[in-house]
Protein backbone atom coordinates (compact mmCIF):
# COMPACT_ATOMS: atom_id res chain seq x y z
CA UNK A 1 0.00 0.00 0.00
CA UNK A 2 1.18 3.00 -1.13
CA UNK A 3 1.98 6.03 1.41
CA UNK A 4 -1.28 8.13 -0.13
CA UNK A 5 -3.67 5.25 0.38
CA UNK A 6 -2.71 4.45 3.59
CA UNK A 7 -2.83 8.27 5.26
CA UNK A 8 -6.18 8.38 3.17
CA UNK A 9 -7.84 5.10 4.74
CA UNK A 10 -6.69 6.43 8.44
CA UNK A 11 -7.98 9.63 7.78
CA UNK A 12 -11.36 8.91 6.06
CA UNK A 13 -11.94 5.65 8.45
CA UNK A 14 -15.64 5.52 9.08
CA UNK A 15 -16.47 8.41 6.34
CA UNK A 16 -18.92 6.21 3.78
CA UNK A 17 -20.54 9.69 2.57
CA UNK A 18 -18.99 12.88 2.27
CA UNK A 19 -20.49 16.13 1.77
CA UNK A 20 -18.99 18.31 -1.36
CA UNK A 21 -20.03 21.80 -0.14
CA UNK A 22 -19.61 25.27 -1.32
CA UNK A 23 -19.48 27.41 1.09
CA UNK A 24 -20.99 31.26 0.03
CA UNK A 25 -21.07 32.76 3.65
CA UNK A 26 -18.18 32.21 6.69
CA UNK A 27 -21.38 32.50 8.73
CA UNK A 28 -22.89 29.00 7.41
CA UNK A 29 -19.52 26.86 7.84
CA UNK A 30 -19.58 25.78 11.63
CA UNK A 31 -23.86 25.41 11.74
CA UNK A 32 -23.14 22.79 8.67
CA UNK A 33 -20.62 21.47 9.99
CA UNK A 34 -22.51 20.55 13.44
CA UNK A 35 -25.78 19.66 11.46
CA UNK A 36 -23.51 17.36 9.73
CA UNK A 37 -21.86 15.61 12.96
CA UNK A 38 -25.46 15.37 14.25
CA UNK A 39 -26.12 13.55 11.78
CA UNK A 40 -23.54 11.31 11.88
CA UNK A 41 -21.41 12.34 8.94
CA UNK A 42 -17.95 13.23 10.35
CA UNK A 43 -15.98 14.10 7.15
CA UNK A 44 -16.33 17.00 4.47
CA UNK A 45 -15.05 18.07 1.30
CA UNK A 46 -15.21 21.87 1.53
CA UNK A 47 -14.60 23.61 -2.47
CA UNK A 48 -12.04 26.19 -3.57
CA UNK A 49 -15.03 27.91 -5.39
CA UNK A 50 -15.63 30.32 -2.94
CA UNK A 51 -13.78 33.03 -1.83
CA UNK A 52 -14.47 32.19 1.86
CA UNK A 53 -13.56 28.61 1.35
CA UNK A 54 -9.91 29.09 3.53
CA UNK A 55 -11.71 31.19 6.15
CA UNK A 56 -14.82 28.41 6.38
CA UNK A 57 -11.96 25.59 6.33
CA UNK A 58 -10.18 27.49 9.40
CA UNK A 59 -14.02 27.98 11.46
CA UNK A 60 -14.95 24.82 10.95
CA UNK A 61 -11.86 23.42 12.25
CA UNK A 62 -12.24 26.13 15.53
CA UNK A 63 -15.42 25.92 15.85
CA UNK A 64 -16.48 21.81 15.10
CA UNK A 65 -12.87 20.16 15.87
CA UNK A 66 -14.11 16.77 15.85
CA UNK A 67 -15.21 17.00 12.22
CA UNK A 68 -12.30 16.20 9.71
CA UNK A 69 -12.11 18.62 6.59
CA UNK A 70 -10.48 18.51 3.50
CA UNK A 71 -10.43 21.03 0.31
CA UNK A 72 -11.95 20.11 -2.89
CA UNK A 73 -11.45 21.86 -6.11
CA UNK A 74 -8.15 21.98 -5.71
CA UNK A 75 -6.53 22.97 -9.49
CA UNK A 76 -2.79 23.97 -8.82
CA UNK A 77 0.44 23.97 -6.23
CA UNK A 78 -0.76 27.03 -4.53
CA UNK A 79 -4.09 25.96 -3.53
CA UNK A 80 -2.49 22.59 -2.18
CA UNK A 81 -0.34 24.66 -0.09
CA UNK A 82 -2.90 26.90 0.90
CA UNK A 83 -5.21 23.99 2.07
CA UNK A 84 -2.39 23.15 4.16
CA UNK A 85 -1.69 26.01 5.34
CA UNK A 86 -5.39 27.13 6.43
CA UNK A 87 -5.39 23.16 8.24
CA UNK A 88 -7.20 20.79 5.70
CA UNK A 89 -6.59 17.31 6.71
CA UNK A 90 -6.67 16.19 2.87
CA UNK A 91 -6.80 17.65 -0.42
CA UNK A 92 -8.96 16.62 -3.34
CA UNK A 93 -8.63 17.64 -6.89
CA UNK A 94 -10.70 17.06 -9.93
CA UNK A 95 -7.97 16.02 -11.98
CA UNK A 96 -4.22 15.78 -11.68
CA UNK A 97 -0.79 17.41 -13.71
CA UNK A 98 2.58 16.17 -12.63
CA UNK A 99 3.21 19.41 -10.75
CA UNK A 100 0.49 19.32 -8.59
CA UNK A 101 1.92 15.29 -8.25
CA UNK A 102 5.06 16.43 -7.66
CA UNK A 103 3.37 19.17 -5.11
CA UNK A 104 1.75 16.75 -3.16
CA UNK A 105 4.13 13.77 -2.77
CA UNK A 106 6.15 15.91 -0.30
CA UNK A 107 3.24 15.66 1.97
CA UNK A 108 1.19 12.44 1.74
CA UNK A 109 1.29 11.30 5.29
CA UNK A 110 0.41 14.74 6.87
CA UNK A 111 -2.08 16.20 4.32
CA UNK A 112 -2.63 13.30 0.59
CA UNK A 113 -4.05 14.72 -2.11
CA UNK A 114 -7.05 12.68 -3.59
CA UNK A 115 -6.83 13.24 -7.30
CA UNK A 116 -9.40 12.65 -9.91
CA UNK A 117 -9.50 10.61 -12.69
CA UNK A 118 -11.99 9.87 -15.50
CA UNK A 119 -10.20 7.30 -18.06
CA UNK A 120 -7.95 3.73 -17.41
CA UNK A 121 -4.70 5.90 -18.69
CA UNK A 122 -5.33 8.65 -16.15
CA UNK A 123 -5.82 5.75 -13.00
CA UNK A 124 -2.67 3.77 -14.21
CA UNK A 125 -0.74 7.12 -14.64
CA UNK A 126 -1.77 8.44 -10.49
CA UNK A 127 -0.42 5.03 -9.39
CA UNK A 128 2.48 5.89 -11.15
CA UNK A 129 3.04 8.85 -9.19
CA UNK A 130 2.04 6.74 -6.25
CA UNK A 131 -1.65 7.16 -5.70
CA UNK A 132 -4.02 4.93 -4.73
CA UNK A 133 -7.03 6.20 -3.52
CA UNK A 134 -8.75 8.54 -6.40
CA UNK A 135 -11.55 10.42 -6.81
CA UNK A 136 -13.68 9.38 -10.02
CA UNK A 137 -15.01 12.37 -11.16
CA UNK A 138 -17.39 13.27 -13.02
CA UNK A 139 -18.52 10.12 -12.06
CA UNK A 140 -21.75 9.56 -13.80
CA UNK A 141 -20.84 11.51 -16.70
CA UNK A 142 -17.83 9.15 -17.64
CA UNK A 143 -19.43 6.09 -17.25
CA UNK A 144 -20.66 5.86 -13.32
CA UNK A 145 -20.67 2.23 -11.75
CA UNK A 146 -20.30 0.46 -15.07
CA UNK A 147 -16.59 1.85 -15.56
CA UNK A 148 -15.69 1.18 -11.82
CA UNK A 149 -16.79 -2.11 -12.23
CA UNK A 150 -14.82 -3.08 -15.23
CA UNK A 151 -11.70 -1.08 -13.79
CA UNK A 152 -11.50 -3.21 -10.57
CA UNK A 153 -10.18 -6.33 -12.20
CA UNK A 154 -7.02 -4.56 -14.37
CA UNK A 155 -6.06 -1.97 -11.86
CA UNK A 156 -7.25 -4.16 -8.97
CA UNK A 157 -4.19 -1.25 -6.45
CA UNK A 158 -6.71 1.71 -7.71
CA UNK A 159 -9.81 2.36 -4.84
CA UNK A 160 -12.01 4.92 -5.49
CA UNK A 161 -14.24 8.03 -3.66
CA UNK A 162 -16.91 8.74 -7.06
CA UNK A 163 -18.43 12.32 -7.11
CA UNK A 164 -20.41 14.01 -9.30
CA UNK A 165 -23.88 12.88 -10.43
CA UNK A 166 -24.63 10.79 -7.27
CA UNK A 167 -27.55 10.54 -5.58
CA UNK A 168 -28.90 9.05 -2.20
CA UNK A 169 -30.56 6.89 -4.41
CA UNK A 170 -27.93 5.55 -6.18
CA UNK A 171 -24.97 5.80 -3.61
CA UNK A 172 -26.02 2.53 -2.01
CA UNK A 173 -25.15 0.70 -5.48
CA UNK A 174 -21.83 2.35 -5.26
CA UNK A 175 -20.64 1.76 -1.86
CA UNK A 176 -21.35 -1.57 -2.43
CA UNK A 177 -19.00 -2.43 -4.92
CA UNK A 178 -14.92 -3.71 -3.15
CA UNK A 179 -13.45 -1.04 -4.72
CA UNK A 180 -14.81 1.89 -3.94
CA UNK A 181 -14.30 3.60 -0.15
CA UNK A 182 -16.56 6.13 -0.30
CA UNK A 183 -18.71 8.38 -1.80
CA UNK A 184 -19.09 12.33 -2.64
CA UNK A 185 -22.18 14.41 -3.07
CA UNK A 186 -24.00 17.58 -2.74
CA UNK A 187 -27.32 16.07 -2.01
CA UNK A 188 -26.95 16.80 1.62
CA UNK A 189 -25.77 20.27 1.88
CA UNK A 190 -28.09 22.32 -1.31
CA UNK A 191 -27.62 25.76 -1.27
CA UNK A 192 -30.73 26.31 -0.81
CA UNK A 193 -30.98 24.61 2.39
CA UNK A 194 -27.88 26.79 3.53
CA UNK A 195 -29.53 29.76 2.72
CA UNK A 196 -32.21 29.28 4.40
CA UNK A 197 -30.50 27.91 8.05
CA UNK A 198 -32.21 25.09 7.56
CA UNK A 199 -29.80 22.62 9.35
CA UNK A 200 -32.43 20.28 10.84
CA UNK A 201 -33.03 19.50 7.26
CA UNK A 202 -29.57 18.83 6.74
CA UNK A 203 -29.02 16.82 9.78
CA UNK A 204 -32.02 14.58 8.58
CA UNK A 205 -30.08 14.32 5.33
CA UNK A 206 -26.88 12.77 6.90
CA UNK A 207 -28.59 10.30 9.53
CA UNK A 208 -29.53 8.37 6.35
CA UNK A 209 -26.67 9.40 4.13
CA UNK A 210 -24.82 8.06 7.25
CA UNK A 211 -25.78 4.28 7.23
CA UNK A 212 -25.57 3.98 4.17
Amino acid sequence: MSLQADAIDRILSGVRVMPVVVIEKTAHAAPLARALMDGGIKGIEVTLRTPVALEAVKTILAEVPEMTVGTGTVLSPNDFDASAEAGAAFAVSPGLTDELARSAASLFSQMPLLPGTATASEVMKALDHGFERLKLFPAEAVGGLNLIKSLASPLPRAKFCPTGGITEKTAPDYLAQANIFCVGGSWLTPKALMEEGDWGEITRRAKIAAVL
